[in-house]
């Protein structure tokens, strides 16, 4: 086995999806590398759950393979496939206690008595629960049924643990911890994550590298600051993060920039992302995060600078996020918000004030439409 085969944990080699008439997952191939944290993210709908399903052997492909190890899995049912799964629901035994639901993937390999009460001592540490291995989950609270859910998957040691949305049930400070700590078990254990979500946040927090699903499809597969800062298509750059659209056509090829015409008659200079829209004549979507926007003051320049107002500040703790209007420019009724980092010394930015916003041109993006 090569060096670049054996990095191959889980492979889909052309898996595809139908129910009916829909094909919920079209000619996916995918590679999981071993030990990393991969997440699939997408819309409802986008086919990201089915494909976990499917790895899972809770779905069966219409189509293609799915190996682990260079072992094909499609045809293994669930139990015998050897992989940790956390559920959306945490899928606890009620009737059990704790340390029995802990024991359960245990007593079902045929581990002994002594080696099962060893490993849920030692899972529950893990998990920073310690001593209450005799309670119900019912007696839990909902971020502690998570862990007990985590350490459940952990227990019987395996090399793959799949997790499906694991934290929407939980409120928003809670769930920012156990992402944190999803992600430092994680790092302790080394074995491969592959977890499911449609918060973006979240799988830019926790992933070494994301699949941003569409249609069935891959949009992009990247790591997470790849896939912010330099997102690849349209969809990819409008459903990860915030972000400030312009629709234009290339007017100049300036190397790898381009000068796009607005339809305001503002020419804009942006970074050409990919071979369709670096020609003369293209029709293109420009991409502009706001925190790349720029209060620009005095004699201040920019690559890119136009006058606008502002029309609503937002108070974000760490930043101020204003909604400036600029005729012809930005979404709706040529709306641009604009982030700025939450200085002392951030002048007084009142609706209906003036501003000159600037901004580089690698920092706007000129992608297909």
């Amino acid at each position: 086995m090569t060096e670049e085969a054996s990095a191959v944990h889980v492979r889909f080699a052309d898996v595809s999806k139908r129910y009916g008439s829909v094909l919920a997952v079209k000619n996916l191939n995918l590679d999981v590398l071993r030990g990393e944290f991969l997440t699939l993210l997408g819309p409802s709908g986008s086919g990201k759950t089915t494909a976990l399903m499917m790895l899972a052997g809770f779905e069966e492909p219409t189509s293609g393979e799915i190996l682990v190890d260079d072992r094909r899995i499609d045809n293994v049912p669930p139990n015998r496939r050897g992989i940790g799964m956390v559920f959306q629901n945490y899928a606890l035994f009620p009737h059990m206690t704790v340390a029995e639901n802990l024991a359960f993937p245990l007593e079902v390999r045929g581990l002994g008595k002594p080696e099962i009460a060893e490993r849920v001592a030692s899972v529950l540490e893990m998990v920073r629960l310690p001593g209450l291995g005799e309670r119900r989950p019912d007696q839990l609270s909902g971020g502690q049924q998570q862990r007990i859910a985590v350490a459940r998957a952990l227990i019987f040691k395996p090399t793959l643990v799949l997790m499906d949305e694991p934290l929407s049930a939980l409120d928003k400070q809670l769930r920012e911890q156990m992402q944190y700590e999803i992600k430092d078990i994680h790092a302790r254990l080394g074995v491969t994550f592959v977890y499911v979500t449609h918060d973006q946040t979240e799988a830019l927090t926790m992933s070494d590298r994301i699949a941003v699903f569409d249609a069935g499809t891959i949009q992009q597969l990247s790591d997470p600051a790849t896939l912010y800062e330099k997102p690849q298509t349209r969809f990819v750059a409008g459903f990860i993060g915030e972000n400030n659209r312009f629709d234009g056509t290339v007017e100049r090829v300036e190397g790898q920039q381009v000068a796009v015409r607005l339809a305001s008659g503002l020419t804009v200079r942006a970074l050409a992302v990919g071979a369709d829209t670096a020609r003369t004549g293209a029709p293109v979507v420009l991409s502009l995060r706001p925190e790349r926007l720029s209060l620009l003051h005095g004699g201040a320049e920019a690559d890119n600078m136009l006058q606008a107002t502002i029309r609503q500040t937002v108070y974000g703790g760490d930043h101020i996020r204003l909604v400036c209007t600029a005729e012809g420019v930005g979404g709706p009724a040529g709306q641009l918000v604009v982030k700025i980092p939450n200085r002392s010394g951030v002048p007084s930015l009142e609706p209906g004030a003036p501003v000159r916003l600037g901004w580089r041109a690698e920092d706007c993006l000129a992608l297909a439409p």
